[in-house]
């Protein structure tokens, strides 16, 4: 793709989201709490029981939900749904790959990059010969709060539904295991692949991960892309108390996962706004140099790589015929 062209959509993009940043006074972002709780024990506990899965009975047995694991102050927010696209035959002895979407854990919402695109990759799932499961974020879709509070700044709360999400994965990647699936892997684009990384970093019961256009830390150079001066300026307001996140398990690069590099790929696109590829690069040296596609692409446009599904697909392939140790 022209990088003209990649990075001018992510750019309008920019404008699109930082029309949806609240007014920001300081008084109530709860920073410090945020901080203390990142740095605390309880941020990713070491232990992880699976997901109390229900299944929808009248949607054809697609549709499943569970209590979250990490409650939240919102009623809405707190029963995670999803979706289980099963093989045709014996889906408890196949493998799954666990798809997780995109989007901006401080606001949530009802859209977000790789959502609407999972049900296309799911069945290219299905025909490989993997299941595939999808899982709504904390904050997004049906688990968005109708209270006028979910909509403020609130970094604290920013932190918990990151908790709360790796929860949630390492729930679900128990449940299947416990169902009998040989391998659970992760595949995540932006937000999701964030998440999928941190995930790694915890759970040694992951076969694979695929991180697509990571969010590696805070975006530092993406204030200065908006084109409203009053959402730009209160934005960079904000920079010194988001690089104190910057000091936190929330960067990437202050980790590192406890499964092979070899199971590790990470998928980068070179003109992306959203999540530089700086970040990436260094990732990728502090976790020793894993897999990494490099992709002519900005991060709304990365996903029309021709024949990108199926390659991660035959990437995964070798590394889901080992079965997982279901230790935690």
């Amino acid at each position: 793709m022209i990088a003209s062209l990649a990075t001018f959509i992510d750019w309008c993009f920019v404008q699109k989201v930082s029309m949806r940043m609240p007014s920001h006074d300081g008084r109530r972002a709860r920073m410090e709490e945020a901080l203390q709780f990142l740095h605390g024990p309880d941020f990713i506990p070491a232990e992880s029981c699976p997901a109390q899965v229900e299944f929808d009975a009248n949607k054809s047995g697609v549709h499943f939900r569970f209590p979250t694991p990490r409650p939240s102050a919102f009623a809405d927010n707190n029963v995670v749904h999803g979706r289980l696209y099963r093989c045709a035959e014996r889906w408890q002895e196949r493998p799954v790959i666990l798809l997780l979407h995109g989007g901006n854990m401080m606001f949530g919402g009802g859209t977000a990059i790789g959502y609407r695109d999972a049900v296309r990759v799911a069945r290219c799932c299905n025909r490989a010969g993997f299941n595939a499961a999808t899982l709504e974020a904390p904050y997004h879709y049906q688990r968005y709060p109708r209270q006028p509070a979910a909509l403020n700044l609130d970094f604290l709360r920013m932190a918990e539904s990151a908790a709360q999400a790796v929860a949630e994965i390492r729930a679900m990647t128990g449940w299947l295991l416990t169902e009998g699936c040989p391998a659970v892997a992760l595949w995540g684009v932006s937000m999701g692949a964030e998440m999928a990384g941190l995930t790694a970093c915890h759970d040694t019961r992951l076969a694979s991960v695929v991180m697509a256009a990571p969010g590696v830390r805070t975006n530092a150079t993406i204030v200065e892309q908006i084109l409203w001066r009053r959402v730009r300026e209160e934005l960079q307001k904000l920079r010194a108390t988001e690089e104190k996140l910057d000091m936190t398990p929330l960067d990437l690069t202050r980790g590192q996962p406890v499964i092979p590099k070899e199971n590790i790929l990470l998928i980068e696109a070179i003109y992306d706004l959203f999540t530089p590829k700086e970040p990436i690069e260094e990732l990728w040296q502090v976790w020793g140099q894993p897999d990494i596609w490099r992709l002519p692409y900005g991060h709304l446009t990365f996903r029309c790589e021709p024949g990108l599904t199926g390659r991660v697909l035959r990437w995964l392939a070798p590394r889901m015929k080992k079965p997982t140790v279901a230790t935690t």
